[in-house]
């Protein structure tokens, strides 16, 4: 009969041992810099338009990328043309996909962006804009004004509750500035 063993797997899967699964050795690819042992991770071109690559740690990284030539070959106009166009593309805080989200600062929430939609306002509006558009649209639909209408009595419906919406969000803006004051 076969010597018994311990184990810690019981045949149950979230039973066996937490920990590593393997104790083999983890392969690290080493700096390319003589003579350094960090973990050479970080990918640099042997030479342009070339799919050979350096690996160097971070250090080395830094210290090869100083010293690279990005106009290398160009005149100093066409230089000079190529670094103005670098400068002058897009960023990230112009760029057109933040736009969709609202007003950029994240202050008002996705129920608040619906409300100035009903009342036809823009993002950054302020309080006293959004009561004058609202009593302005409340008169335009009113029931009373707009008799046996019921396209203008559903938009009423939707002004007020977008103008409570906003209403309520202003109050809680104001209550927790008082609180941090």
């Amino acid at each position: 009969m076969a010597k018994a063993t311990r184990s810690d797997n019981w045949g149950f899967p979230r039973w066996s041992s937490y920990g590593a699964k393997s104790t083999a050795a983890v392969r690290i690819r080493l700096c390319d810099r003589q003579g350094c042992n960090e973990a050479g991770d970080r990918p640099a071109p042997k030479a342009p338009n070339r799919p050979d690559r350096w690996y160097f740690c971070e250090s080395h990284a830094a210290e090869y990328n100083k010293n690279w030539n990005y106009f290398a070959g160009l005149s100093e106009e066409e230089a000079a043309r190529q670094a103005a166009e670098a400068e002058e593309g897009p960023s990230y805080r112009s760029s057109a996909h933040y736009q969709w989200a609202g007003p950029g600062d994240g202050s008002r929430s996705r129920d608040e962006m619906r409300a100035l939609d009903v009342l036809d306002l823009p993002p950054d509006v302020d309080a006293t804009a959004v009561k004058a558009a609202y009593r302005r649209l409340a008169k335009e639909n009113h029931p009373d004004v707009n008799k046996n209408d019921d396209e203008a009595a559903t938009r009423f419906q939707q002004i007020q509750a977008s103008y409570d919406v906003l209403r309520k969000a202003d109050e809680r803006r104001t209550a927790v500035a008082n609180a941090t004051i």
